[in-house]
């Protein structure tokens, strides 16, 4: 058929001579053979000068045919790359001893984002395509992902966020030939025009106010001057680290990580009943309500779960910052919500592989999955940011005076 001809394939079609999906793969295999073996003569002719037959005063000629084996996404494809007599011809669509279509690079990259082994991605590209990759070729690919990421990781980050939340996910990760949890901590920030970025991935067991310190002290170094409100999930030593590096914050600890926290040892016929009682603490109008509220909670529950009231009160200047704020604010800084989405869909991409090797592995797969969201992203903004962001203005007056235009 050459070129892909759809008066040719109908013909096909009517005759019975065409055989479904196979043949058309053929087809595409034949095309692209085609289009590659074409384009490489015309590099060589653009390298020498001058068209074939042509009489010209470059010593250098045409010199034949190598014979090549390119493996591409519809499999095996048999090339014949012309060659020159000085061997000074370069190819740039096929390159010397290259063997993988561009193309396959990027569906392996794509495979291993929806978190696919190496060896799956082997087993996978042999039975669809009929080639086989070496698992250190297929590493070698993955691993210019890394390089890619750890740019991503290091890049300059905007001047002000006035919001990033934190929350964390926890991974199986093969350490000294053991399988153990990791956490990978996950920074979303709101920029001032309303979009989510995702500031960064730091995968590490070190909830101390140490590590805290000296990751805020990186996004720091990478540009964040200040920030407003930091929405985080109750990380141990993260508010002494938030105090220290941007002192000028406002902290709200995640309400749904502390309901669950005080739901942790209540029996299951009372949990019901018990989330319905504190629901009235978090929905309050005010502050001053939401601790009459939680008294009256006490007074119900607190003979048989005393700990559900001292629980709240021992972060409750944290737990309670959102109730300053108008609606629209709270709604979005009193959960960590817009980064437990992420998490679900980082959970689904890993679950399949069961464990990761090294932490590398990890990073790698949390980066290609960010991206993947991170595009998703792009033409969307927060909900109501235009009465949200003059709102905050107005709150943190001192702070954002210095961002006025």
């Amino acid at each position: 058929m050459g070129i892909l001809n759809l008066e040719e394939l109908k013909k096909q079609i009517k005759e019975g001579t065409f055989t479904g999906l196979e043949s058309l793969e053929n087809e595409f295999k034949s095309m692209l053979k085609e289009v590659l073996q074409e384009t490489a003569k015309e590099e060589l002719t653009s390298h020498l000068g001058y068209e074939k037959n042509q009489p010209s005063d470059n010593t250098n000629s045409r010199n034949g045919y190598n014979k090549k084996k390119l493996n591409s996404k519809y499999g095996k494809v048999d090339l014949e790359i012309p060659r020159d007599r000085d061997s000074s011809f370069e190819p740039q669509l096929v390159k010397k001893r290259e063997t993988i279509l561009e193309g396959s690079e990027e569906l392996i990259v794509s495979l291993y984002a929806k978190g696919m082994s190496v060896r799956d991605i082997q087993l996978h590209l042999d039975d669809l395509y009929g080639y086989e990759l070496s698992t250190e070729t297929i590493s070698n690919m993955t691993n210019k992902v890394l390089e890619l990421a750890k740019d991503w990781q290091n890049r300059a980050l905007d001047q002000m966020y006035p919001i990033i939340f934190m929350d964390a996910t926890v991974l199986k990760i093969r350490i000294d030939r053991v399988v153990k949890n990791v956490a990978a901590y996950i920074m979303l920030g709101i920029t001032a025009e309303g979009n989510k970025e995702i500031i960064g991935i730091w995968i590490g067991n070190n909830e101390t106010s140490k590590y805290w310190l000296s990751l805020l002290n990186e996004i720091k170094n990478r540009g964040v001057e200040d920030v407003l409100i930091f929405a985080i999930d109750g990380l141990n030593g993260f508010n002494e680290a938030i105090q220290a590096i941007y002192p000028k914050a406002e902290i709200q600890r995640c309400i749904v990580h502390q309901i669950r926290s005080s739901l942790k040892f209540v029996s299951w016929k009372d949990r019901k009943a018990i989330a319905k009682d504190l629901k009235s603490v978090y929905t309050a109008n005010n502050e001053e309500q939401a601790l009459e509220n939680l008294n009256e909670f006490h007074d119900i529950w607190g003979s048989k779960y005393p700990h559900i009231k001292q629980s709240w009160l021992n972060h409750w200047n944290e737990l309670a910052t959102f109730f300053k704020y108008p609606e629209a604010i709270k709604k979005l800084i009193y959960t960590t919500n817009p980064i437990e989405s992420l998490n679900s869909t980082i959970k689904r991409k890993t679950k399949s592989k069961g464990s990761f090797p090294t932490i590398d592995s990890a990073f790698k797969v949390l980066y290609l999955s960010i991206q993947e969201v991170q595009n998703k992203w792009k033409n969307s903004k927060v909900r109501n940011w235009s009465e949200i962001y003059p709102q905050l203005r107005i709150f943190f007056s001192e702070i954002m005076e210095k961002y006025t235009k």
